[in-house]
């Protein structure tokens, strides 16, 4: 299993769009094979910054079966227009 993880800071004053944005955009991550579950969190101390954590069944269900299609384009459609500076993502394994 894969974790992708993600420090999303968006800009000020549009977390509340970006929220209804992220609602919206789970249908296309959440239907590409090997996905398994996703979590997005909200900052305590930093209001318009979230954690955003996928479970994948590997790297290249994320990097292939998802970045690679159509869904992926409707997702950063309707998000990455939010954050700034754009988020690294980076991927996890337990050892």
């Amino acid at each position: 299993m894969t974790t992708e993880m993600a420090v999303l800071n968006v800009k000020k004053g549009l977390e509340k769009d970006f929220e209804s944005a992220f609602k919206e955009a789970v249908q296309y991550i959440s239907r590409t094979k090997g996905y398994i579950s996703h979590s997005l969190q909200k900052c305590i101390e930093t209001k318009n910054r979230y954690l955003f954590t996928v479970q994948w069944a590997t790297l290249d269900s994320h990097m292939i079966n998802f970045r690679q299609s159509t869904d992926y384009i409707k997702w950063k459609d309707l998000l990455h227009h939010f954050y700034d500076p754009t988020p690294v993502v980076e991927h996890y394994e337990e050892f």
